[in-house]
């Protein structure tokens, strides 16, 4: 069933063309990523086609029963709403019937003996059973601690930029849209949330169409490709490695049309120098097609940022931390870390949000103090710092400024590392900024280009020590995979704050993981071997547990008397023994996944439901005793057989 379809569709800025003509149908059944460079119209065709944004051209046709539900980069969020109240917001009876509950619990919990507000819960509840708002109220709070929020009644006026996006993405994801629009979704995403939020949305049953600049994201979660490209439409059948296979190839096949087309204009030139007499309807066809070949144009290969910037030596000593150690509000961020920089490292720093990555970065760059500890940096050592902060860019940034004058600020002139000595102005053509948009206001330029145009700035300052915070953020896959690519061949130390977990594989040989309590953690190699270490730590805690259990249960058996022991041993186990034994371990294991289900059950009851919660805890206590008094005759038996 098509939920939206595109018929010749074109939308123009003035200054920048941003579909000439696109068409295409979106199903039920797809996972579509949208793909082109910072500025190409990929947020401009997600508005288009929420209504957002109007069409200069063509039509669209979404089908007038699919519920579309479109995630802005930058929500817009009621700041009076709780974090719950914002995510039931479109939900109706079913939030009035939670927020009742709610308010009737807290009564009911300061007078227990009012006979009518039990009533009333009693009525409440069976309102939510019959309405699924039970159901509503768990998976929010299922989804919202996936995404790193566990203050379910925290102000929206209280919170960052980031935690608003995640509130909005849970609240996109609740209402189960036919068709859900997501506009890089993964920013402020750390990688365990991107982690669920990709199985999630593999299991998801509605369709999708999504930026993102996640490339692991994009191969598991999509099954076409869309791009745009200098204001053309194209569509791939298949996740991004397919698309990246076929892309490859049509570029090839159109650089052998070219020079196929050339060669044969060539030849036709030359005969058409020789003079012939145009007498024959054959001649003048022929003459006429050399005319229409002459005026044939062809497609350039898709522009690529071309980061050749100046460069500066590094010396030996690069940047200390000695001791540092930092708090905010009594809650340790960093604790005790010690570091000495080398030229050549290549570091990724990981951790959840809020966990102290950015006051890391700050404490290095001596933009804030460590409560305790020194940072030592050298001589030489001149820092580029690209910042995930969006307020911070805004400084950075004066929105009225042309682009080019903001560039020029840095020097009218760069010499870059092979000596060639070019202009602003050819910086930023290779930075993807035509003439026409050099001299444009920076307000002009899409958020991605601003981000670019910031990246720009301060590679043009020749740092020796670069400092990335978050720089996926914003940046297209064509850049990155540029600036993957430089940051390889990049003479000085790299410091990398991110959640990409292809950007990390690409680029670092070191991981830091913040950890418990500021503890900083190193690993050697990339952000895939790290996960490999995480994984073989837990198989080793896993097996140090059950070693521990195993000599539990020896020194259970040590307690028995000697005598008693060998008797058994002598025995050996008759043949109902031997049955009851070979039972007892099946019995044991069932008994123990019954367990474990009744305690997923309680931990999921709604708030207030006492006689669920009860009537659970009562279900396991009961499981626990027979399991233990299971185990225990499993042990018996054990030591006479052996």
């Amino acid at each position: 069933m098509s939920l939206v379809t595109l018929q010749s569709v074109k939308k123009d800025f003035g200054i920048k063309e941003i579909l000439k003509d696109a068409s295409f149908s979106l199903d039920a059944t797809d996972k579509v990523g949208l793909i082109g460079t910072n500025g190409s119209g990929k947020s401009t065709l997600l508005k288009m086609i929420a209504g957002l944004e109007p069409i200069d051209g063509g039509q669209i046709l979404a089908n007038s029963g699919a519920k579309i539900i479109y995630l802005p980069q930058q929500p817009d969020l009621d700041e009076n709403h709780t974090v719950l109240e914002q995510v039931f917001a479109d939900s109706g009876k079913q939030m009035e019937l939670v927020r009742e509950y709610e308010e009737v619990s807290d009564k009911l919990a300061h007078a227990p003996e009012d006979k009518q507000l039990m009533a009333r819960l009693s009525s409440v509840m069976q309102l939510m059973d019959s309405t699924g708002a039970w159901e509503l109220e768990t998976n929010a709070k299922i989804i919202l601690s996936k995404l790193g929020i566990t203050d379910f009644h925290a102000p929206i006026g209280t919170l960052s930029g980031g935690y608003r996006k995640r509130i909005a993405l849970a609240t996109a994801l609740l209402s189960e849209p036919d068709l859900l629009l997501m506009d890089e979704p993964t920013n402020h995403l750390d990688a365990n949330s991107v982690e669920w939020l990709q199985s999630y949305l593999n299991r998801y049953r509605g369709a999708l169409l999504l930026i993102t600049h996640d490339r692991y994201f994009l191969d598991k979660v999509t099954n076409r490709i869309f791009e745009i490209d200098r204001g053309d439409f194209y569509t791939y059948s298949g996740n991004y490695s397919y698309y990246l296979e076929k892309k490859a190839l049509a570029e090839e096949s159109a650089i052998s049309s070219q020079r196929k087309h050339q060669g044969v204009l060539r030849r036709e030139l030359e005969w058409l120098k020789r003079g012939p007499k145009a007498r024959s309807t054959k001649q003048k066809a022929r003459i006429d097609r050399i005319h229409t070949m002459q005026e044939t144009e062809f497609k350039q290969a898709q522009g690529k940022v071309d980061i050749a910037t100046p460069s500066r030596r590094i010396g030996k000593k690069v940047i200390e931390l000695n001791n540092i150690s930092k708090a905010y509000n009594g809650r340790a961020l960093i604790k005790d870390f010690t570091y000495e920089f080398s030229p050549e490292d290549r570091i990724g720093i990981i951790g959840g949000n809020g966990a102290g990555k950015s006051t890391l970065l700050d404490i290095i760059t001596e933009r804030i103090q460590p409560d305790l500890g020194s940072v030592e940096i050298g001589t030489t050592i001149h820092i580029g710092y690209f910042n995930q902060h969006s307020d911070e860019l805004q400084l950075a940034l004066n929105e009225n400024q042309r682009v080019i004058d903001y560039i020029k600020e840095e020097g009218e002139f760069v010499k870059i590392a092979d000596g060639t000595r070019i202009t602003a102005s050819q910086m930023l053509e290779r930075f993807l900024f035509p003439g026409n948009q050099q001299y444009a206001p920076i307000h002009k330029l899409s958020g991605g280009e601003k981000r670019r145009l910031f990246l720009l700035r301060v590679l043009m300052s020749a740092p020796n020590v670069l400092i990335l915070d978050e720089p996926t953020n914003d940046l297209d896959v064509q850049t990155l995979a540029v600036l993957e690519e430089y940051l390889e061949e990049f003479s000085g130390c790299v410091i990398v704050v991110s959640h990409d977990r292809y950007f990390l594989d690409r680029t670092v040989d070191t991981i830091f993981s913040f950890e418990e309590d500021g503890n900083i953690r190193q690993y050697p190699g990339n952000y895939s071997v790290y996960l490999d270490y995480k994984q073989a730590e837990e198989v080793q805690q896993q097996q140090t547990t059950n070693i521990k259990d195993k000599s539990k249960n020896v020194e259970t058996l040590q307690t028995k008397s000697p005598k008693e022991t060998e008797t058994k041993k002598r025995r050996g186990l008759s043949n109902w023994q031997k049955r009851e034994f070979e039972q007892l371990e099946g019995k044991i294991a069932q008994m123990e996944a019954e367990k474990a289900e009744a305690e997923k059950a309680m931990a999921n009851v709604p708030p207030g439901n006492y006689t669920q919660v009860q009537k659970l805890y009562e279900q396991v206590e009961t499981l626990k005793q027979a399991i233990d008094k299971a185990t225990e005759r499993w042990l018996e038996l054990a030591e006479i057989e052996s």
